[in-house]
């Protein structure tokens, strides 16, 4: 495996991991000046501006979505975070803030897909898939939630490009994925609960390089398939996370069903839902000096 599909791998697991557990951390340097007035501060929730770590991860991923074929991976996993007033890398993942209000929020959200492994034999004959990175806005609409923020629910819209990691980069389509996403925040002992769960879409660059067969390619039991964009199945996740002391632990499971999908009838689709599952632990090995604070 080349170095850029280690990477697009990793990332997919990383970001898998952190998809959907908690919250944003907004956050803004910490004034430590006193007030004029004798009126006791309010409490502050203080956290280290950044956080670093490292640990492992890992998780059992389909080929791509619809495959027959899925892969254990054991990889390194990073643990950055990073409580900035606009780039911020927390549980929601690395984004950089371009607005944010109480209800609205405007970021640039990253996404990753993993290769594929030259043993399918589903793609025999076909050229290998390359991993991928994907990257665009997505505006976050809370919706509703508890006064003292112990549970949220937001509307997300992530829209992203995706681009091949391989020697000579090129552009691999567009996805959409609207989704609802509940938060819960220490609702037993400490420990962070996330669900998501909303429909896929992706145009039909995006769905030739996993679901067309070319005529070059085509054969009895894999007839030619010309792929369409649209409708791309419907994920649900769920993830938890728990920090003890300076171990951090996270795992998730997504479940995606395919039917309905554009692609549904291309050859290269062997299952119409799939379960992913995935976890990591990380031991945070060194913390900033500077205190910021965090809503959350």
């Amino acid at each position: 495996m080349s170095a850029r599909s280690w990477l697009a791998l990793l990332a997919a697991a990383g970001m898998a991991v952190a998809t959907v557990s908690s919250h944003a951390a907004d956050a803004a340097t910490v004034d430590a000046a006193k007030p004029a007035d004798d009126t006791p501060p309010p409490v502050k929730n203080l956290k280290p501006l950044w956080e670093l770590g490292l640990g492992a991860s890992g998780i059992r991923l389909p080929d791509y979505r619809g495959s027959g074929v899925s892969h254990n991976y054991l990889l390194p996993l990073p643990y950055v975070i990073y409580r900035g007033t606009w780039l911020r890398s927390d549980r929601d993942g690395t984004r950089a803030m371009l607005f944010d209000s109480p209800r609205v929020k405007l970021d640039v959200s990253f996404g990753a897909a993993a290769p594929s492994r030259g043993d399918n034999p589903d793609r025999e004959g076909m050229p290998d898939l390359p991993g991928n990175v994907e990257v665009g806005p997505s505006l976050n609409i809370t919706l509703d939630q508890e006064v003292r923020k112990r549970w949220t629910l937001d509307l997300r819209l992530p829209l992203r490009s995706a681009v091949t990691l391989e020697s000579s980069p090129r552009y691999g389509g567009a996805t959409f994925s609207p989704n609802l996403n509940l938060d819960l925040k220490d609702p037993a002992h400490g420990w962070n609960i996330g669900f998501l769960t909303g429909p896929l879409f992706a145009n039909r660059r995006y769905h030739e390089q996993y679901y067309q067969v070319d005529a070059a390619y085509a054969r009895p039991d894999r007839p030619a398939y010309r792929a369409r964009g649209g409708y791309a199945g419907w994920q649900t996740i769920a993830s938890t996370s728990k920090r003890f002391g300076h171990t951090w632990f996270g795992a998730f499971a997504r479940l995606e069903n395919l039917n309905g999908a554009v692609y549904a009838d291309s050859p290269m689709v062997k299952r119409n839902s799939a379960l992913t599952v995935g976890f990591g632990v990380s031991w945070v090995l060194a913390t900033s000096e500077t205190m910021v604070e965090s809503r959350y």
